[in-house]
């Protein structure tokens, strides 16, 4: 991957907007480009956290199993965020796993040592990731509020009233949003079962709220969504 091909792709990245240019060259030259296959994983439980990435194409799912097998979807990384950046503050090995979605996922990465010696030099770094692990930690605490305070319904609505503020697409009076889930991993993002989220969409589609299909799903009225 050329230069000016990374250069591009930092200068459409918030997180990297408070650096100089002589920076985003010495960034550049950092970082390398990767492709991974759809399916694959990025990371699993027990590798070194020594590399930190920004995603530019795809979907990841960040997330873990229970002692029973159970997968558990912690997070959706979606282009232009950054992920497995926990080695910055201090973790050695992954607790969880980092695994690409229904199509090939095009990142690019960074040496732990690299981002932190960056980070030294630029205080501004250093405070915007200071913020996304602030920001991390907030959206974990929501999503425990949810788990103890909300029924099962009300947590895959607002799961889908969410996903559908942040990248869903007004056609007409009505909200798309195009995404890579089955209803297995809407029910491991939401902690409730595959069976909850079909019958809970199918009702949903049925009182005239939502249209849905594979990959798809149409909200016909947020407001009405509840």
């Amino acid at each position: 991957m050329n230069a000016q091909a990374k250069t591009s792709f930092i200068d459409l990245f918030p997180l990297f907007s408070v650096l100089s240019t002589e920076d985003k060259m010495l960034l550049a030259e950092r970082m390398e480009h990767r492709v991974v296959k759809k399916y694959s994983f990025v990371y699993l439980p027990g590798d070194a956290s020594d590399y930190i990435y920004f995603l530019a194409k795809g979907t990841i799912k960040i997330g873990t199993h229970s002692s029973d097998g159970k997968e558990i979807i912690k997070s959706l990384i979606h282009p232009t965020a950054m992920f497995g950046e926990l080695g910055l503050i201090g973790e050695q090995k992954r607790k969880d796993f980092a695994q690409a979605l229904k199509e090939d996922v095009h990142l690019y990465e960074i040496k732990v040592e690299d981002m932190k010696e960056l980070m030294r030099h630029c205080f501004d770094l250093c405070s915007s990731v200071m913020n996304s692990f602030g920001g991390r930690l907030m959206r974990a605490e929501n999503k425990l509020e949810s788990l103890i305070f909300k029924d099962a319904r009300t947590r895959i609505i607002e799961f889908i009233k969410d996903s559908v503020e942040k990248r869903g697409r007004r056609v007409g009076y009505e909200m798309l949003l195009k995404h890579s889930l089955t209803h297995q991993d809407i029910a491991n993002i939401t902690c409730t079962s595959r069976q909850t989220v079909t019958l809970v969409l199918n009702e949903l589609k049925k009182s005239d709220l939502i249209y849905f299909n594979r990959g798809k799903i149409l909200v016909r009225d947020m407001a009405k969504l509840a």
